[in-house]
C-alpha cells in the first residue's frame, strides 16, 4: 500500500510540476524576451486530454472524463523546436534477426521514417523552424558539426549520479533479468552487431549544423542558446526512449521545458497483449498530454507550416 501511495504522489506531482514549471518560466521572462514576431507565430490544431470530471454515478467513474479534445493553439517558432530522437538505421531482419525478434517495433519505425519523416522534416526546415536531433547508442554522430556545436555550447558534463554499491545478491537478480526478460541469450549477438554499425536512416540525417545532443545537458544548452522552451518530439519509441532516455521528456521537463509529441511520427514498445491495438502507444500519448504538453497530428503541423 505504501508503494502504491508513493507512485500516485509521484504521478500527480509530475503532472503538476510540468504546469508550474511552465508558468514559472513564462512569469520569469521579460516581455521583451518573449515578445513574438507576428510571422513567427503559427496557429495550429493540437490534441489535449481532459482528465476531469470523474462521474461517480457511473460504474467506472473515469468514464466521465472529457477525454481527447482539440483546440487551436499558438506555436511561436522563436521558442519552439522539433526534436527527432533515436531515429536509427537498424538494418534488415535478414541481417539482424535476433534484434528484430526482441524489438518488434522496428518495422513500424522504418515505415514511419520512409512515409512520415520526409514531409515532416521538409516542412520544418522550409519554414525556418528549429530542428534538433537527440542521439545515442553509438558514435555515429560524433563527427557532425551540429554535435560539435552542442558540445561546445554545453561545456563539461555534470557529474554522474551517485550509485549504490552492488553486491552478489543484486548481481544475481540482474543476471536473471538479463537472461529471461530482454533481449534473450540467442538474440544478444545480433543486437550487439546492429548497434556496432548504427547510423541515421537517410530520412532522419541532420542537415548543416542542426543541433545534435546525446543527453539532457547538451539539449538544455541548445534550448537556452536558441531561446527554446517548447520541444515537439518524434522518433522512437514514445513510451521508452522519448520519455526516459538522456535528452528525453523526463530530463527536459525538469528544466521547465514543455514537451509535446507527434502521434503519427512515433511508435511504442509493445507487449504481446498490447501490440495488436498498440495500446502502449495510446497510453504514452495520454501520459504526455496529461503531464507535459500536447499531442499533434502530423497533417496539421505540415499544413500549418506550409500555409502560414
Amino acid at each position: 500500500m505504501k508503494e502504491d501511495k508513493s507512485n500516485r504522489r509521484e504521478f500527480l506531482c509530475q503532472a503538476a510540476a510540468g504546469t508550474l514549471a511552465a508558468s514559472a518560466l513564462a512569469g520569469g521572462a521579460s516581455a521583451t524576451e518573449f515578445s513574438p514576431t507576428a510571422d513567427r507565430v503559427l496557429r495550429c490544431p493540437a490534441n489535449y486530454y481532459q482528465q476531469f470530471d470523474a462521474d461517480y454515478q457511473r460504474e467506472v467513474p473515469a468514464e466521465g472524463y472529457g477525454g481527447w479534445q482539440r483546440a487551436e493553439i499558438e506555436l511561436d517558432l522563436d521558442h519552439t523546436a522539433w526534436v527527432s530522437m533515436h531515429a536509427w538505421d537498424t538494418g534488415s531482419r535478414e541481417e539482424f534477426p535476433g534484434w528484430y525478434r526482441a524489438v518488434e517495433y522496428l518495422p513500424r519505425a522504418e515505415e514511419i521514417c520512409r512515409n512520415v519523416y520526409p514531409r515532416l522534416m521538409s516542412a520544418v526546415r522550409s519554414r525556418g523552424a528549429t530542428l534538433f536531433h537527440v542521439v545515442g547508442g553509438g558514435n555515429y554522430y560524433q563527427s557532425l558539426p551540429g554535435y560539435k556545436r552542442a558540445v561546445a555550447i554545453a561545456g563539461p558534463p555534470p557529474a554522474a549520479p551517485e550509485s549504490v554499491v552492488s553486491d552478489p545478491s543484486l548481481q544475481k537478480l540482474q543476471a536473471l533479468r538479463n537472461q529471461r526478460v530482454f533481449v534473450g541469450p540467442r538474440n544478444e549477438a545480433d543486437v550487439q552487431r546492429g548497434f556496432a554499425r548504427l547510423d541515421f536512416p537517410p530520412e532522419a540525417r541532420p542537415a548543416g549544423d542542426e543541433g545534435v545532443a546525446e543527453n539532457g545537458h547538451q539539449l538544455l544548452a541548445l534550448c537556452k542558446h536558441h531561446g527554446v522552451n517548447h520541444l515537439i518530439y518524434f522518433g522512437f519509441a514514445i513510451n521508452w526512449c522519448l520519455l526516459m532516455s538522456p535528452g528525453g521528456m523526463m530530463d527536459m521537463s525538469r528544466h521547465g521545458v514543455m514537451c509535446s509529441a507527434i502521434r503519427q511520427a512515433t511508435t511504442a514498445v509493445e507487449n504481446r497483449d498490447s501490440a495488436r491495438q498498440q495500446w502502449a502507444k495510446e497510453l504514452a500519448l495520454w501520459r504526455i498530454a496529461l503531464a507535459w504538453g500536447f499531442v499533434f497530428d502530423v497533417d496539421d503541423l505540415v499544413a500549418t507550416m506550409k500555409t502560414a
